[in-house]
């Protein structure tokens, strides 16, 4: 583990495109703002392993669960898959100049 010393509103920089920056500091806590791309998902610990845990037990639904599941679920209204007017409209054309 790399242990940086940060003074309030010093900066850290993980590779190019994420700045983790001191913000405040009061007593024993410290308040970190941080950017990065919206690709990188960004969680306190607890929250990541929180959602981590919900993902596993999801992965685990049995077979039994998935029948019951799909017990509840009821198909709705047929839907017609063409767009109306569409096929109506003549086919753009090209002309040479």
């Amino acid at each position: 583990m790399l242990v940086l010393s940060r003074q309030r509103d010093e900066t850290i920089m993980i590779g190019d495109e994420i700045e983790i920056t001191v913000v405040d500091i009061r007593g024993d806590k410290i308040r970190l703002g941080i950017t990065a791309p919206t690709r990188i998902a960004v969680h306190r610990k607890e929250v990541y392993e929180a959602i981590k845990s919900e993902n596993e037990n999801a992965a685990r639904i049995t077979g039994n669960e998935l029948d019951s599941l799909a017990q509840t679920v009821r198909p709705g209204p047929k839907r017609s898959t063409r767009l109306p007017g569409l096929l109506a409209q003549p086919s753009p054309t090209r002309t040479s100049a």
